[in-house]
């Protein structure tokens, strides 16, 4: 399906999925571009995410009825991963997604060198903060950088305003709102030697803590929980949907929800913000 306009640029609902089938929902349901993870060099390492083959039946399912597919290769990669991301992008050249989702400066000369004709988005994982940067990616070939998740709407009104016309926006309005610098962090390392920065997080933020005051070893004092949870390690959800109107005139392209880990979540969503969406065109 077609984006919807608004006030002269057209607004894209992304939408995330963990398999093909998910894939296919979404694109039935109404997503305008879905992003998805290959088996490696994304940051959803545990979703079931995508083999070669299921990429390639569904980057056509998607095609034939006019949505984009990115593919997630987002990691922070150390030297070990580059000749295995080389040679994953070449398998990539097959499937012919519409954008890669790049975070670091390696990953992306290596991605422009094997895939010069593939879009590339910039990662809200390489902590896009300011137009400035948003501008240095736009001089190096990417087409969209994606907002930090800390930015306020006046933020990004002002980048809108300091970049070229045709760059793209891309920013969340639904997920969480990791403890580190939009998704930095090391608790999972620390906690579960599993590296959240290389697609192995174990979302420490979210499991079920008590506290303990220093001068009382071995009392533990319980963390109420609301009917959404309470997490001391995460701070409250993202969840903009009250919110579409400021977000759409703040001059983003791409409206992006979190949850390739929670399906159930995404696919209520999907169509409420479909419809709302399609009110304020």
């Amino acid at each position: 399906m077609a984006g919807h306009m608004y006030n002269g640029r057209e607004t894209e609902l992304l939408i995330p999925a963990s398999s093909l089938e998910v894939l296919k929902i979404a694109v039935i349901f109404g997503a305008d571009a879905v992003y998805i993870g290959g088996e490696a060099f994304g940051l959803r390492a545990k979703a079931k995410n995508f083999s070669i083959e299921d990429m390639k039946e569904g980057v056509k399912f998607a095609h034939e009825r006019n949505v984009k597919v990115y593919v997630t290769a987002n990691i922070l990669a150390h030297n070990y991963d580059l000749e295995g991301a080389r040679a994953y992008f070449e398998e990539l050249k097959e499937v012919g997604p519409d954008a890669l989702i790049i975070s670091d400066p390696g990953m992306f000369t290596i991605a422009k060198e094997v895939l010069p004709d593939t879009d590339i988005h910039i990662s809200t994982q390489a902590n896009n903060t300011n137009y400035m940067t948003y501008n240095f990616w736009w001089n190096q070939g990417a087409k969209r950088v994606v907002s930090a998740r800390e930015l306020s709407l006046e933020e990004i009104k002002e980048i809108r305003a300091h970049i070229p016309e045709e760059m793209e926006i891309e920013t969340f309005m639904h997920g969480a709102m990791c403890i580190s610098y939009s998704g930095r962090c090391l608790l999972s390392s620390f906690l579960a030697g599993r590296d959240a920065n290389r697609g192995a997080c174990t979302h420490p933020c979210r499991w079920k803590y008590a506290v303990v005051e220093e001068n009382r070893p071995g009392q533990y004092m319980p963390v109420y929980e609301n009917e959404r949870g309470t997490y001391i390690f995460n701070s409250k959800d993202l969840c903009m949907i009250e919110h579409i109107p400021e977000m759409v005139s703040s001059g983003i392209d791409s409206f992006k929800i979190e949850g390739r880990m929670r399906q159930l979540c995404m696919l209520q969503l999907l169509q409420e913000l479909t419809d709302l969406l399609l009110m304020i065109s």
